[in-house]
């Protein structure tokens, strides 16, 4: 649809996933840490071999994401996201009957590679696959609406679990994924996906990459080590926010952290909606990357200050919350619409298996070196992300050229 000569976003097409990622990832993810407890209960295990486990099974489906992207360009986004809140809705299902520990193992490998069949990646592509032009745009709006999926399924998680047991929380969510997201994607898949393949693959509507040929390999290595140090960053401080905070005197404030870091997340990408038009994503990907070395400098240098601290929450928040949308536009800005899924693929799956490691790293960082030392470490490598994407900046530079897809914010 355009108005004025100006292709509008998909509008249904996102109100749509917008609902279907709150419950991707309020069911499949964020419920987990809730629910932990009581499964380490269940099956005689110890708080720490439980998310041991849900390590192992980010790390298999970090392995399994390059085929989920390659199924996404060959079948449609639209499919695979179908298919997805089956397999989803069937492991949800599996974890609550599982008999012992090994079927529970098995189980929850199935949920970590069903989350990237239907989670940001998949998503991402889908939009990209319907209207690739306004996929960028497209994109924001969604991360702005999927960015309430804590804040949402927290509560909702907790209240449930009050009056239910972990494995009948696990059921009610199977029946969330089955009964709303599979109808949902199945629409998408028959509306738009094919269409939007095609549109996608065709030279009118497609995204045409902005880096010449000789530079993209090493410009994508580099895109894709700077998106695995910020996750690697991200995932070790949510997992140790509470042992962070009280090791640094601000045991309190772990609890205020906690609420301003999920509001600082979908702040960010209100900001970028509205004002982020004139930024080239390459800009957009240093600023986010900046922000998670900084905050966590702020917090080093300035515990144990409750100010600083609540510093610290906002700006990390802030970066998470850009680092989410740019992990989808800077591979389209960079290297076009054809084959997005198998490098959103290829992304995914490098970030999962970094940040797979990242909470017993840091915990062993802190319980070797201390905690101000293991956040200094952190701040490095954030600092490191950085460097990589003013190395592309670099290499962009005797070829630069003004990107071919309108900016997110543009009306």
């Amino acid at each position: 649809m355009t108005t004025n000569g100006t292709e509008r976003p998909p509008v249904a097409a996102i109100a749509a996933l917008g609902l279907t990622q709150i419950i991707g990832y309020g069911t499949l993810y964020y419920s987990f840490s809730i629910l932990a407890p009581d499964m380490a209960r269940g099956l005689d295990w110890s708080s720490e071999w439980i998310f041991g486990a849900l390590s192992a099974a980010l790390l298999i489906g970090g392995l399994a994401a390059p085929l989920m992207g390659r199924w996404i360009d060959r079948f449609g986004a639209g499919r695979i996201m179908t298919a997805g809140s089956a397999i989803a809705a069937a492991a949800l299902a599996a974890c609550a009957f599982a008999p012992g520990k090994i079927a529970f193992v098995a189980a929850l490998i199935a949920i970590e590679t069903a989350s990237n069949l239907v989670q940001y990646a998949a998503a991402f592509a889908l939009l990209v696959q319907i209207r690739p032009r306004v996929a960028q745009r497209s994109i924001t709006y969604l991360t702005l609406i999927a960015g309430f999926a804590s804040t949402i399924f927290w509560p909702i998680t907790t209240g449930l679990h009050a009056q239910l047991s972990w494995q009948n929380v696990y059921l009610v969510f199977a029946a969330l994924n089955l009964a709303v997201c599979l109808p949902i994607h199945a629409w998408l898949a028959r509306s738009t996906g094919d269409i939007g393949r095609r549109e996608a693959g065709s030279a009118a509507r497609r995204i045409e990459p902005s880096l010449p040929a000789s530079i993209r390999t090493p410009a994508f290595i580099l895109m894709v080590a700077g998106f695995a140090l910020e996750s690697f960053v991200n995932a070790a401080l949510l997992i140790h926010m509470v042992p962070v905070m009280s090791a640094l005197g601000l045991g309190a404030m772990a609890v205020m952290v906690g609420t301003l870091f999920g509001p600082s997340q979908v702040l960010s990408r209100f900001i970028n909606m509205v004002f982020g038009g004139g930024l080239p994503q390459l800009v957009l990907a240093l600023i986010s990357a900046v922000l998670l070395p900084a905050a966590l400098a702020v917090l080093v240098l300035t515990a144990p200050s409750v100010p600083g601290a609540l510093v610290f929450a906002v700006v990390f928040g802030l970066g998470s919350g850009l680092s989410s949308i740019v992990q989808g536009t800077l591979p389209l800005a960079l290297f076009g619409s054809e084959g997005y899924g198998r490098r959103q693929g290829q992304v995914l799956s490098t970030r999962l298996v970094v940040s797979s490691t990242a909470p017993f790293a840091l915990a062993f960082m802190m319980g070797t070196i201390g905690v101000s030392w293991s956040l200094t470490v952190a701040a490095l490598l954030g600092s490191i992300a950085v460097a990589t994407f003013l190395a592309i900046m670099r290499l962009t530079r005797p070829v630069a050229r003004p990107e071919i897809i309108p900016n997110a914010g543009e009306a």
